[in-house]
């Protein structure tokens, strides 16, 4: 995670750098995105334990996050892992490229880290971590000109250690460069505050570091911002970039960018950057920007493949609350012609604590306080939320 930055630039648009052009099909893309698929990633990811570098949640965690890109039809070919040794203990970065259609030698890279330090780290960085996995998804058989590297770095929390060993032993090797890098994109800590109004994100511009870079950081930032206001709902502001693992990559004259949250969770750090202290709307609208701005970046195909005419899930415009809840939860379905559903919650653990039907105003009084998931069905489909309970 990024420490708390000296000073703020206010507007940088007034760099007079004109806006994208809207494309449909990256909104589209960008719409693909789901609420569900961002809780279930910080669920599993909070899971897997306190993901300390070199400890075996820590290698559970790569293991995990090379089962999603499986999952998604990534090829082993296309996946690799990076190990380095930190004091005596061993981790490793796991690398998934995409090849691009035109510029095959020349990359953007999407990252963050996965390593946490005392608690679970749903916030820093099962959220970065979240976002990626969904844009390495949706992107997966989407022609882009220029390649994609997703990459998730271990040894963040101790120093960019990852991210240092990446970038100093393959990207460059004997001081000589040996990735053609267009930029480098970073998530870190989007994971807001539960109740907060998370309508915001800070975008990270090159302001420090070697001042050959500045520029093409401030050209590339701004596109950043373009991209959110374009295909998400999210404001932006600029925060100088540190201390997170664009930084290495800066270092050698690389241009970065990042997303970073705007009210900033004191919860990292602690045992209590946990899946309850999480805002998964936010992350979600982070995703969409996220994937709108690879795209642009990568100059994906501005037309759909037949491959993508995805049927979309209706459900996914649900509404649930309050939330956090007191006494009674009211379900607000998208559509008034949907009649049979089914609504339950489960604890943590998948155990099932409360199942109904057909109701729209359910009691919960019965529950103890805490994150639970909600999960609504009817027919073939399916939403997954989270559920705060204080009373």
């Amino acid at each position: 995670m990024k420490k708390i930055a000296t000073f703020l630039l206010a507007s940088i648009a007034a760099q007079n750098i004109s806006a994208q052009t809207f494309i449909q099909a990256y909104q589209d893309r960008a719409n693909m995105v789901t609420q569900t698929n961002i809780t279930t990633y910080l669920q599993e990811f909070a899971g897997l334990g306190i993901k300390t570098t070199g400890s075996q949640a820590n290698a559970n965690a790569l293991a995990w996050l090379k089962s999603k890109y499986l999952s998604y039809g990534y090829t082993a070919g296309q996946i690799e892992e990076d190990p380095f040794t930190f004091g005596n203990k061993n981790s490793k970065n796991l690398i998934i490229t995409k090849t691009g259609t035109l510029y095959p030698n020349k990359y953007v890279i999407i990252c963050g880290h996965f390593d946490s330090i005392t608690g679970l780290g749903v916030n820093d960085n099962g959220s970065g971590t979240s976002v990626i996995l969904e844009a390495a998804r949706i992107l997966k058989d989407v022609p882009t000109e220029y390649s994609i590297k997703f990459i998730h770095f271990s040894g963040e929390e101790q120093g960019l250690v990852g991210s240092n060993h990446y970038v100093n032993t393959v990207a460059y090797q004997g001081g000589n460069r040996v990735l053609d890098i267009k930029l480098v994109f970073n998530l870190d800590q989007v994971g807001g505050v539960m109740g907060n109004n998370n309508n915001t994100v800070y975008c990270d511009q090159d302001l420090g570091g070697l001042s050959s870079n500045n520029a093409a950081s401030a050209t590339v930032t701004q596109e950043l911002r373009n991209c959110t206001a374009l295909y998400s709902p999210l404001q932006t502001a600029v925060d100088p970039a540190e201390d997170t693992d664009y930084i290495p990559f800066e270092q050698k004259g690389e241009v970065i960018t990042g997303f970073f949250e705007r009210i900033r969770s004191s919860y990292p750090h602690t045992t209590d950057d946990t899946f309850a202290n999480t805002d998964p709307v936010y992350i979600y609208n982070i995703g969409k920007a996220s994937v709108g701005a690879l795209q642009h970046f990568a100059v994906a195909t501005g037309t759909l493949g037949t491959h993508e005419t995805v049927i979309k899930n209706s459900l996914e415009s649900l509404k649930l609350y309050p939330n956090p809840i007191k006494d009674f939860i009211t379900i607000e379905l998208p559509d008034s012609s949907i009649k049979n559903f089914s609504f339950e919650i489960t604890d943590f653990s998948g155990r099932s604590v409360l199942k109904k039907l057909n109701e729209k105003k359910i009691n919960i009084s019965g529950l103890e306080n805490g994150a639970y998931i909600g999960i609504l069905k009817s027919g073939d489909q399916t939403v997954v939320r989270k559920v705060l309970i204080e009373k």
